[in-house]
């Protein structure tokens, strides 16, 4: 049975919001991110190009000098695109799809057959394609960590981040177990946003206006990745910098307006960048 509301959408819709002023670049929500879904790392990992991270960091500056100059960075999960994910669309083994009660997107690795359309089509480089059987050698003890609730992926397949969909159904086993029909905000949480030590990633449901995701992306601060391409992603990302907001809708010179726009619970103006100018 599908879970709606009274129009026909989605009860629950989960993403998440990255504050780029907190972020810090240590890279902790890569490592968790790995360590929680049994992602394989090489004994070589200086070929980026068929290396896996789910959770990806990038560096940005503002391309000014010294002592101008201003740094942020960007992790980067898989957006979970909310309107045709274009991963989705091309998928010839219909092995990705975009769960209608979640929306998440899930890739099932047993179904995809490693033709990459997915790969080339994401326009955020969020999947990668697994070269190599899975490295876990047990002389060294990396059996050991592995979590038993995440399969290992075998070689020739497309794999990229789930949101840690195994704690979703975690979490709903427990409420079921105790009589709920509802999972708790707390009890549904990424690895990446348990263990960022800033707290600078907030997750949750979208739909749900008592979490607190939901009210984050209200915040005129607030944009997603490359927003003119219409995906609709579920990741938001809030800087208060005007530069960080540009460069993050992939901002070309001659292209930027300012819209004046409220500041969130004040009564002041401020400028954000206009996405109708485009």
């Amino acid at each position: 049975m599908k879970k709606e509301n009274d129009n026909g959408k989605p009860r629950h819709r989960y993403g998440m919001v990255i504050d780029l002023d907190k972020c810090t670049g240590c890279g902790t929500c890569m490592i968790a991110c790995a360590a929680e879904n049994n992602v394989s790392v090489r004994p070589d990992q200086s070929d980026k190009e068929r290396a896996i991270t789910w959770m990806r960091l990038y560096k940005i500056t503002n391309g000014k000098e010294f002592p101008d100059t201003e740094v942020s960075y960007f992790p980067r999960p898989c957006m979970h695109c909310d309107h045709h994910p274009p991963c989705v669309s091309v998928c010839v083994a219909t092995a990705t799809k975009l769960d209608f009660n979640t929306g998440i997107v899930s890739q099932i690795y047993t179904r995809c057959i490693g033709c990459r359309y997915c790969q080339a089509a994401c326009p955020y480089g969020a999947r990668y394609f697994n070269w190599w059987d899975a490295y876990f050698p047990k002389d060294k003890g990396l059996d050991r960590y592995l979590s038993p609730e995440v399969s290992p992926r075998m070689r020739g397949v497309v794999e990229k981040c789930t949101f840690c969909h195994h704690r979703l159904m975690r979490a709903k086993e427990q409420a079921y177990a105790e009589g709920r029909r509802e999972i708790e905000e707390h009890e549904y949480q990424t690895a990446c946003t348990e263990a960022c030590p800033v707290q600078a990633i907030t997750f949750g449901d979208l739909n749900n206006p008592d979490h607190k995701v939901s009210k984050l992306v209200k915040h005129p601060f607030t944009f997603r990745l490359l927003e003119r391409l219409g995906t609709e992603p579920k990741v938001y990302y809030y800087s208060s910098r005007d530069w960080v907001r540009k460069l993050g809708d992939n901002f070309l010179p001659g292209e930027y307006k300012p819209v004046l726009h409220k500041t969130w619970m004040q009564e002041e103006w401020s400028t954000k960048p206009g996405r109708d100018t485009y």
